[in-house]
């Protein structure tokens, strides 16, 4: 009967949504022989479905990483960099203003070695950080611990891990212990680790944005003076030399089948000169986002006309050469040289494209990108080779070509500054600020409006008598552009591109955040403790230690909001970005409530005096972020964020607390709920 009554008693807990200590990731540990001298270590996260880690490759400002350190030791050798199976998903995250890259359900860490001697102990510590769509975890550390033999695979691993790893994911040797650092299980299989999850064979967005990317820069090198008059040029000379329409469209067809082949073979290159490695720290490294910007500029001027990127003339003779040829390598060759010719138009296109593709980190980017460009050169021709008369609708050559190449040249000098705006909040050199930042595009995209409108003329251009509709339309459209991005300058969100845009935090001089603070609330002069670290949203007065928060309202005779957060909880921001800046929201926390902001992931060493070990977890508390971590924890039994608790001045629990919810109805009575049972207990 008391068994009966406990499941029931937990059944109830579970459903009612009652607090717990979430364990969504399950380590284990294993080595696998490459030879007597080699061998890779394991690192196995098993993740619940719904959760996600984060890849390794993610730039300072954004999540924390999935990120190893392993002990030095004479006895072994690291061979490369940490690779990850499968390759993370990667997307753009409008909180962090970054790509992020993550993991579900399973992901190998494999890490190459060198072994000195035939037995070899590998210690070491990994860091990593587990969200949700609702929630996030405090980053964790774990240490492990494995014995690597020559020819063999031996684990014996220390490290806190789940008891429970389905069978088909356990290596050769793999032992479970559970939290209390107890063997609970040892499983022993023959059959290596499968990578190969159906759940992950999805398409990733980011190709396909790489290739729609590409396509239409396919379609704008197709109108630049380089290549625009060779294309009636070239159809013309495959349908008098073929002899016969057929003929004509099957030489056109391998025509274009070649400039594809040539340009995803330059993707290949990319590829394999930098491998997926690079590729994923070029999104993330300072030193590259900066000579990515100057690489624009320089791209930018290219187009203004102070000078043109060409190849070496001799590489085009020889190339040319080869297309007199005749034959399947003639066409090869003919299209090599349109790719020679053309490359003063062509190469600030391509390289801006496998910029961008190379910071995105996909693996596979620079030959996507170069599919859809190459894919949209290529169906013209063969188009116009099939049906000649549509010659005819095309229009003709003439000054319309430089306009183009000018034009692009003021967007890509406008995407050069988004670099630099990286290597900016990467280094915290806090020059290039938010509305900085929009000064310089709205200066660019003003000229360009009026550089369309006939206002502004470059040495290359030819007169313009009057302004054809086109050209009017796409003014209107950048000029209504730049009159959206000045209000920006006064802090207006500008949700719109606020993807391209420095976070708002940076916004110096921010009338639109100022407005979110009520008049009639002044604000405390009380000295904060870390008070000089954290700052809280929409100029809420937030104490961030709990004990100076909780003497504070008591002196103040209010209750307290206790907010969980943290610099990489994605789902804090939308907390604050939606509901906490709606104005009855806001009005409540100014007014009713004494805020108490801890944050759970912050890297601050705290005072030798107060480092301790935590009676909870049995680890040593050594920062600020391990701090909160284990109060929230230890005394309200969850470790996910964000969280908000509401007690009086003595810590006392008032109402049920809350987690994520987007409803701003459910937060308002939250919020009033909580004030009426500490006004009822009083």
């Amino acid at each position: 009967m008391k068994k009966f009554i406990a499941i029931t008693v937990f059944i109830l807990a579970s459903l009612s949504g009652f607090t717990q200590i979430l364990k969504p990731v399950k380590w284990s540990f294993s080595s696998e022989t490459i030879n007597e001298k080699e061998a890779f270590i394991l690192l196995t996260a098993n993740i619940d479905q719904g959760w996600h880690v984060y890849s390794q490759f993610i730039e300072e400002g954004g999540p924390i990483p999935t990120a190893f350190i392993f002990n030095k030791s004479a006895d072994y050798k690291l061979l490369g960099k940490t690779s990850e199976t499968p390759k993370a998903t990667s997307a753009f995250d409008n909180n962090f203003g970054m790509q992020i890259s993550w993991h579900e359900r399973k992901v190998v860490f494999k890490q190459k070695i060198s072994l000195n001697k035939p037995e070899v102990k590998v210690n070491g510590t990994l860091e990593f950080m587990v969200c949700n769509d609702k929630q996030c975890l405090p980053p964790e550390e774990l240490e492990f611990s494995l014995v690597v033999k020559a020819g063999k695979s031996a684990i014996i691993a220390t490290t806190p891990v789940a008891t429970t790893v389905p069978i088909e994911n356990i290596s050769d040797s793999t032992t479970l212990i559970d939290t209390s650092n107890k063997i609970v299980s040892t499983t022993i299989k023959p059959t290596k680790i499968e990578i190969n999850d159906a759940t992950n064979q999805t398409s990733n967005p980011s190709l396909w944005a790489i290739f729609l990317a590409g396509f239409i820069g396919g379609l704008l090198a197709l109108i630049m003076p380089c290549i625009f008059p060779m294309l009636p040029l070239t159809v013309s000379y495959f349908t008098k030399k073929a002899g016969s329409r057929r003929k004509a469209i099957s030489h056109a067809g391998i025509y274009g089948l070649s400039i594809i082949v040539i340009y995803v073979a330059l993707g290949m290159i990319i590829t394999l000169i930098f491998g997926s490695d690079a590729l994923n720290e070029l999104a993330s490294n300072g030193i590259f986002n900066f000579l990515f910007f100057v690489l624009l500029v320089v791209f930018a001027i290219s187009f203004f006309g102070a000078f043109e990127i060409n190849l070496p003339s001799s590489w085009i003779n020889k190339i040319d050469a080869q297309s007199d040829k005749g034959g399947l390598v003639g066409l090869f060759f003919m299209a090599f040289a349109l790719a020679l010719v053309s490359f003063s138009c062509t190469g600030p296109i391509i390289g801006t494209l496998l910029v961008q593709a190379a910071a995105m980190g996909e693996l596979m980017g620079p030959a996507i990108g170069m599919l859809g460009f190459s894919l949209a050169l290529a169906i013209p021709f063969t188009l116009f080779a099939s049906f000649p008369s549509l010659l005819k609708s095309l229009p003709k050559s003439g000054g319309w070509l430089n306009s183009v190449k000018v034009t692009l040249g003021f967007i890509e000098l406008a995407l050069a500054f988004k670099f630099l705006s990286n290597v900016d909040l990467a280094y915290h050199w806090e020059f290039l600020d938010r509305e900085i930042f929009l000064v310089l595009w709205i200066v660019i995209f003003a000229m360009m409006g009026f550089y369309l409108l006939g206002k502004l003329k470059f040495s290359h251009d030819s007169d313009l008598p009057f302004i054809t509709i086109p050209r009017l339309f796409l003014a209107i459209i950048t000029l209504a552009f730049t009159i959206y991005m000045i209000p920006g300058l006064w802090g207006a969100p500008l949700k719109a591109i606020s993807a391209w845009l420095p976070p708002q935090t940076t916004q110096d001089f921010d009338l639109y955040t100022n407005t979110l603070s009520s008049p009639e609330v002044k604000q405390d002069t009380v000295k904060k403790k870390y008070g000089g670290l954290f700052k809280a949203p929409h100029n809420l007065n937030a104490f961030f230690d709990y004990e100076q928060g909780l003497a504070y309202a008591k002196q103040q005779n209010k209750p307290v909001l206790i907010d969980f957060t943290g610099h990489s909880c994605v789902n804090c921001r939308k907390m604050e970005a939606a509901v906490w800046s709606e104005p009855e929201v806001l009005e409540r926390l100014k007014k009713d409530y004494v805020l108490i902001s801890l944050y759970v992931d912050d890297k601050t060493d705290l005072p030798e005096n107060e480092k301790y070990i935590s009676k909870f977890s049995g680890k040593k508390i050594k920062t600020i972020g391990n701090k909160w971590s284990d109060f929230q924890a230890s005394t309200f039994q969850t470790n996910s964020q964000p969280y908000y608790v509401i007690v009086n001045s003595e810590g006392n629990v008032l109402v049920e607390p809350q987690a994520f919810n987007l409803d701003i109805k459910n937060y308002v009575n939250f919020l009033d709920s909580g004030l009426a049972a500490y006004q009822n207990k009083k």
